[in-house]
């Protein structure tokens, strides 16, 4: 397999100059990117407009790996959550011309769905992720058991249908997929089309968008990028997913030059008026994060450019094997398209350093990941020069070390068969993260599979002293004969003390919630994650290695908490 760090690098350019600055701005932004692809952190197509005219627009790295196809400008990608403003677009349309309303119950629209929750719903809550259905796909085991398979839109909803709500219809945000399937059909039932019917009538045609539509793994798509995965330091072909399964919330395909002709048709009447696409672009008041509001389809808010902050209209995606993003500031005409066929590329990262070039303002560098280096070091080199190696790379201020990457890398070598340099890279991440219990549990289960059974328990007994929680290392020490205490139980009147929105930043907040003697935390664009009591104010992220702690202040309310979470310790004062 090829390494993304031999690919070819200057593919497909299209670089147009402008007077003064703007001459600059191509080439920094294009170096800036050069050394994202170089550090393996970016693999896609990228259009740049600065003031509604392109500067930039250009493919990087491969589209498809096994035919040595490079990624262009008009590369196809599955765009994965970017589809959900092309939903809402749908919608106001439909609502513009009198088809429906989006203040209606939702059962108005699908008389088949349960009256017990459809008739508090409505099409505005879809829209605005406050209805209070669940994400589907935060259903355990979803990709392993549904992701694969092939449903009508009728019979993936029953999939969902009747589970228990989150919360109130209206009350709080959160993000769920299974609102935006709803609303596409919605979209079917109003106009009698199918949703992708519906989108090239309304949408993709009026605009003459010559390369989107809704993606389907049978279809033959022209120039269509191919998904892939990092594993063992390469890429592989990331898992299938059948394409009924996003439907409206994550099934279209695009290439950044038909969203740059999308972006600059929202600044005009062409396919909505001024007042309705107002409403497309007005968030629901309380809704996403503070500084943010989810509108109809688009994640409305401020960014930092220096020490200003700037108003942008935009929306992420991801989806198997692909991860995207499109900000458009407003004000200014701006738009950043980043499409990448790799997964989890940091985008909001890249995004932040063009808009610090955009606005002229200093960069932050990327720094080169240490775990593919790590890698190949501890599969060739002995172990006393990769731990030269590993401590360079520490201290040089040039390379980034994370424990979950470090953690995943040694469970890839531990998978694969490499039990002597996966206990290396184990050992190098409880040195290098002493205080978290999740190093010493991995390093147990990597010891036991070497036989070490003693050394397998003292790391499984730190594990628990770190995080008493940590129902693996529990089970797996009983497995051992090994006695452990009881877990603890914290009471219902006590944890209804912890129920509220903490902010931890400006644009980052957790929502503590409960449902009988459970406690649940979901952050901000996240799905929410289970709670497991340490002591009475003091709980483990079931799964996640992170901890969170609740504290009262002098009258013995609690008014703030503290992640813990990779060394760090974050505190997040309690805002409702």
């Amino acid at each position: 397999m090829l390494s993304l760090r031999h690919l070819s690098i200057l593919l497909c350019t299209t670089l147009l100059g402008l007077p003064g600055w703007s001459q600059t701005k191509p080439a920094k932004i294009d170096a800036l990117l050069k050394q994202y692809v170089d550090y393996g952190l970016f693999n896609g197509s990228v259009l740049i407009a600065e003031k509604g005219k392109v500067i930039l627009k250009k493919g990087y790295g491969l589209a498809n790996m096994e035919w040595n196809i490079p990624n262009a400008p008009d590369t196809r990608f599955r765009l994965g959550s970017i589809t959900k403003q092309f939903t809402g677009m749908l919608i106001m349309q439909l609502a513009e011309k009198g088809k429906l309303n989006v203040n209606d119950p939702i059962t108005k629209y699908l008389p088949d769905y349960p009256k017990t929750t459809g008739d508090r719903i409505t099409i505005h809550q879809l829209l605005t992720h406050t209805s209070g259905i669940p994400n589907y796909t935060n259903v355990p085991r979803f990709f392993e058991t549904q992701a694969k398979n092939h449903y009508s839109p009728a019979e993936f909803i029953k999939t969902f249908q009747d589970l228990p709500l989150d919360f109130e219809p209206g009350s709080r945000f959160s993000y769920s997929n299974s609102g935006y399937f709803l609303l596409g059909t919605i979209i079917e039932k109003v106009t009698g089309q199918s949703y992708a019917q519906a989108l090239q009538a309304f949408i993709v045609r009026p605009l003459n968008l010559q390369a989107t539509g809704y993606d389907s793994f049978s279809d033959i798509i022209p120039k269509r990028a191919t998904g892939y995965e990092k594993k063992l330091g390469s890429y592989v072909n990331a898992p299938y997913l059948d394409m009924s399964i996003p439907y409206a919330a994550g099934s279209l395909y695009s290439t950044v030059e038909d969203l740059y002709i999308w972006d600059q048709a929202l600044y005009s009447s062409q396919l909505l008026s001024d007042a309705s696409r107002k409403t497309l672009f007005t968030p629901s008041p309380g809704s996403y994060e503070p500084g943010f509001g989810y509108a109809y389809g688009w994640i409305v808010g401020k960014l930092k450019a220096g020490k200003d902050s700037i108003s942008v209209i935009e929306h992420s995606g991801g989806i198997n094997g692909f991860n995207t993003i499109i900000t458009r500031v407003v004000n200014d005409k701006h738009l950043i398209v980043l499409l990448n066929n790799t997964g989890q590329a940091p985008l909001d990262n890249i995004r932040q350093n063009i808009v610090q070039i955009l606005y002229d303002q200093p960069v932050q560098t990327p720094k080169r990941p240490v775990a593919d280096l790590l890698r190949k070091a501890a599969l060739t080199e002995k172990e006393a020069v990769v731990r030269q190696k590993f401590a360079h790379w520490k201290s040089d201020g040039n390379h980034e070390v994370k424990e979950d990457a470090i953690n995943a890398m040694g469970y890839e070598l531990l998978q694969h068969g490499d039990l002597t340099a996966s206990l290396l890279v184990f050992d190098l991440n409880v040195e290098s993260f002493p205080d978290s219990w999740n190093t010493y549990d991995s390093r147990g289960e990597a010891l036991l599979t070497k036989g070490d059974t003693a050394a397998s328990v003292r790391d499984y007994k730190k594990s628990l002293e770190l995080n008493p929680g940590n129902h693996a290392g529990l089970e797996q020490l009983r497995k051992l004969g090994i006695a452990t205490a009881a877990p603890v139980s914290v009471d219902e009147d006590t944890l209804r003390t912890y129920v509220g929105t903490y902010q931890l930043a400006p644009t980052f907040s957790i929502i503590i919630t409960r449902d009988g003697s459970q406690l649940y935390a979901q952050a901000t664009n996240q799905g929410r994650l289970t709670l497991v009591a340490l002591s009475k104010d003091k709980f483990r992220v079931k799964e996640v290695d992170a901890q969170v702690s609740f504290v009262a202040n002098a009258e013995g309310k609690i008014d703030h908490l503290i992640l813990h979470q990779n060394g760090n310790h974050i505190k997040g004062a309690r805002v409702d």
